[in-house]
């Protein structure tokens, strides 16, 4: 074969090889991307905040002992109605009614005291005024010595007067702090409401509360007839939310019964996160605000800490323009110009990147199934719907999934329906309506 045969045969397998890669190329480039297409339609949404926490009555008291004693009676157990006023339980008290009848023969011995003192307060005045009356009379007879005498020892009868009533005033008091620390031993419910939590038990010692709260609780008394769950909302959610909202509760021990209630307080403080790690940076923590819960009609068998998931609405919309939730992805747009609403992608020189943003958008399905990127204002989120305030209209046909799809997709892409027949139920359905 000659060496012109050679490179002739060459060039064609050379030719041929271009050739095929060439048609491969333009046969991707116009293959159609399989997504799914949706009609922009006009729905209901509701927005809600959803988050979690536990039932607790509005109103509950924790008993806890001012003093420190064994339990020697308890007339109670968990469960129990008890009435305000009624008797609870009661602590030894024969080391505080010692202590007050010691109290109380301080003062018996303080008066006896002032009653002692006060025939020689009297007895020194009339001396006193008689010696005065005998100077006026005949001055030669009595000193100026003997009159200042008098009038100290008048002067000492009445400080000792003075001080055995002040003891008398001091020794009452501590009858009233003996006889105070008395009563303490004995508690009565402070209100009309449930015995939902009982920590002792008869002949247990009780501490005093001051030293340690949780310890010391010796009840929980709650008023069942009112009812709330405390929960924890993100600081990206708490502005969405108002006192009056109305909310829809699950409980976990009622799992087939959803239940309403309403917002009825809004923490103005932060809740910062406890499970942060120690050392963690605050910055990194969470931050959540308390949003107490009324429920209007939790069944009689509630109890306090059932586990409950609130769906707080905070806002709802009727007959809106909606698109999926998954539809609205975020493109590069420069500004540059737009034609029919459809964003024009800037090819703006790579140093200098001017008036480049990110827009959020839709991708619209044209006539011929090719795809152009049209930026879209949303309102608010339902479960699964954006509501379209501006740049689409009813019946527009916009990519609604997969993400990977519209993640992938640029303008110009042709794409398919995943459901053949789709288009034609649209149409179908334009031309009844």
């Amino acid at each position: 074969m000659s060496k012109r045969t050679k490179w002739g045969v060459t060039g064609g397998v050379v030719l041929a090889i271009a050739l095929i890669a060439g048609l491969s190329a333009a046969k991707g480039r116009n293959k159609a991307t399989e997504v799914r297409i949706e009609p922009v339609e006009k729905r209901e949404l509701v927005a809600s905040v959803t988050a979690s926490g536990q039932v607790e009555p509005q109103n509950k008291v924790d008993l806890s002992a001012d003093i420190t004693g064994r339990i020697v009676r308890l007339s109670v157990k968990e469960g129990d109605l008890v009435t305000k006023g009624q008797f609870l339980l009661e602590i030894d008290p024969s080391q505080y009614r010692a202590a007050a009848e010691r109290a109380a023969a301080a003062v018996a011995s303080a008066r006896s005291q002032s009653a002692t003192s006060r025939p020689s307060l009297l007895q020194a005045q009339r001396n006193y005024e008689r010696l005065l009356a005998l100077k006026r009379e005949n001055p030669t007879l009595v000193s100026d010595e003997q009159v200042e005498q008098l009038k100290t020892q008048l002067e000492v009868s009445q400080a000792q007067l003075d001080a055995a009533n002040n003891g008398i005033a001091q020794s009452q008091a501590s009858l009233r702090d003996a006889q105070s620390l008395l009563s303490k031993t004995t508690i009565f419910a402070p209100m009309t409401g449930r015995v939902t939590r009982l920590n002792v038990r008869e002949g247990e010692t009780a501490i005093m509360g001051t030293l340690n709260k949780d310890a010391a609780t010796l009840l929980t008394i709650s008023d069942m007839s009112v009812l709330e769950t405390k929960v924890k909302v993100d600081e990206t959610d708490v502005s969405r939310i108002a006192i009056g909202d109305s909310t829809v509760v699950q409980i976990d021990a009622f799992p087939d019964t959803t239940f309403i209630g309403r917002v009825s307080e809004i923490s103005n403080s932060s809740i910062k996160g406890a499970g942060a790690a120690a050392g963690a940076n605050p910055a990194d923590q969470a931050i959540d605000y308390e949003v107490t819960i009324q429920l209007l009609n939790a069944p009689p068998a509630t109890r306090p800490d059932f586990s409950a998931t609130a769906k707080i609405i905070t806002d709802t919309r009727k007959s809106v323009l909606s698109i999926p939730i998954i539809a609205l992805t975020v493109r590069e747009d420069s500004l540059a110009g737009r034609d029919s609403g459809a964003v024009t992608l800037a090819k703006a020189a790579p140093e200098k990147q001017v008036g480049k943003r990110d827009v959020e958008g839709v991708f619209v399905v044209g006539a011929d199934n090719k795809v152009t990127f049209r930026p879209v204002k949303v309102g608010i989120a339902g479960e699964k719907y954006f509501e379209v305030i501006s740049g689409l209209k009813e019946r527009d046909r916009i990519v609604g999934g997969t993400y990977q799809a519209i993640r992938e997709l640029k303008d110009g892409s042709r794409v398919k329906s995943t459901a053949p027949d789709e288009k034609k139920k649209e149409d179908a359905k334009a031309k009844k309506s």
